[in-house]
């Protein structure tokens, strides 16, 4: 197992007494006007976070739109941050720096009591009867999306996963929206994509030919799409997550407003969809690089019949072998933020209250200290001899970590190895080994190629 990390400027210095101050930034290091690193980050973002590392140690200034941020490097770090014990790291004010007005009061950009009243809910949506219904009606959903996909042509599977992802969302999510075509959701899919951009905007007011100014619209399509469902959805409880937000209580009977119920939804639907995308186009990478894990899992796929179980899918232990590390090889969501509220200590440095911090959670999953070889495909770094993710609590965290651990990682996996099991049913695929896609890290990643495969039939 790797040995664990320390940052280059932990070796073999004298004890000080008390913490320390921030690295100050060198003057070759800052750079460009105004807007910092942040085209460096966009350019080569694991590149960017291991240049700190080297420089600077596990916290590292990092200059961004005219602020000093700091970023958080290395499990120790992250750890911390993410544990979060004083109460010191709150979301909302981060977050809200980037894509707040667009997914406002989601689950994610609130925080400490509030925080934990709405996760008290929602959980409700997330039971394990509720992930059994879920999982019975992703089936139809993937077969009917995948239904008219292109064989023997090459086609960018990017594109389509995240349509597929969508129309699952929908479903699930929405009950199907009988009465809603294939250009809204066109439209709604378009809408989010804009609001997750947000993140990379530069020009932060509602603007014209802004990436905020179309977020903002973006916000106000998803509003009035979810707004025009919800009577009917407070009026019949069905087995749907937008339903079941309607209608689901704490033991103390609280349950949520209307407002709360469409905030909920937005950042719901657009992390179900775009995260499920990300990692299951990775895995399409993966698999078509390396046709002997695709062999593996293939087998494993057609030992079970076409609609299998909760259970069933996961015990797909390739699979998931697979898909751990496409989440470590490509986070869907590579950093995290965090905004310290009162003066805290990470890894005996101070940080100021009205800080903005980096967590570099995707530097964290390619480090040599925690992870042997770790730019290659290895999936059996997770099986039971070697379990490399157990050489930190931090090494390995896609899901993030502490109070706001992602709600919804149980679904998110489920989803992904049913939408394999019906591809590795019925097809087969090869991608050249030297394939690099190139990858756009503005907000969350994705391939500007689209990630071209051709699936032929078994």
């Amino acid at each position: 197992m790797p040995a664990k990390a320390v940052g280059p400027r932990e070796e073999a210095t004298e004890e000080v007494a008390g913490p320390r101050p921030i690295p100050v930034q060198h003057r070759d290091d800052r750079g460009l006007p105004v807007i910092g690193q942040v085209l460096e980050y966009a350019k080569d973002p694991v590149g960017l976070c291991q240049g700190r590392w080297d420089r600077y140690g596990p916290v590292a200034p990092f200059r961004a739109l005219g602020k000093t941020t700091v970023m958080l490097l290395g499990a120790d770090a992250c750890g911390e941050a993410l544990q979060n014990k004083d109460k010191a790291f709150a979301n909302e004010p981060a977050w809200s720096q980037l894509v707040g007005p667009f997914f406002d009061r989601g689950l994610m950009l609130i925080d400490f009591e509030e925080h934990l009243g709405h996760r008290r809910i929602m959980q409700e949506a997330f039971t394990q009867s509720r992930l059994e219904t879920y999982t019975r009606r992703l089936h139809p959903a993937i077969e009917q999306g995948v239904a008219n996909w292109e064989e023997g042509r090459e086609f960018p599977s990017y594109w389509k996963l995240k349509q597929l992802t969508l129309d699952i969302a929908a479903d699930l999510f929405m009950g199907g929206a009988q009465d809603t075509g294939q250009a809204e959701m066109d439209r709604i899919n378009k809408a989010f994509i804009a609001c997750v951009q947000a993140a990379a905007g530069i020009v932060r007011i509602n603007a014209p030919f802004t990436r905020w100014g179309r977020a903002y619209r973006g916000r106000k399509v998803l509003e009035d799409f979810l707004r025009h469902y919800l009577p009917a959805k407070r009026a019949e409880q069905t087995d749907d997550i937008f339903s079941v937000l309607c209608h689901v209580e704490n033991e103390d009977g609280e349950r949520f407003s209307d407002d709360d119920v469409v905030n909920h939804m937005i950042f719901l639907m657009m992390a179900a969809h775009d995260t499920s995308t990300i990692t299951t186009s990775a895995i399409l990478q993966y698999l078509g690089q390396h046709p002997q894990w695709q062999q593996r899992c293939r087998d494993e796929a057609r030992a079970l019949g076409p609609a299998p179980s909760k259970a069933e899918l996961e015990g797909l232990v390739s699979i998931d072998l697979v898909m751990r590390e496409a989440l470590r090889l490509r986070a869907p969501v590579p950093v995290l933020v965090r905004y310290a509220v009162k003066d805290t200590v990470v890894q005996g440095v101070r940080i100021p209250a009205g800080t903005d911090v980096v967590l570099g959670i995707q530097f964290t999953h390619l480090m040599k200290d925690y992870w042997t070889d770790p730019t290659a495909f290895d999936p059996d770094r997770f099986g039971p001899e070697r379990r490399e993710d157990k050489s930190h609590r931090f090494a390995w965290e896609p899901f993030g970590g502490g109070v706001h651990k992602c709600i919804g990682l149980y679904f998110g996996g489920l989803e992904v190895k049913a939408i394999m099991h019906r591809l590795l049913r019925e097809y087969h695929w090869t991608v050249d080994p030297d394939y690099v896609p190139p990858m756009d890290h503005h907000s969350l990643p994705f391939p500007k190629d689209g990630l071209p495969i051709t699936l032929i039939r078994n």
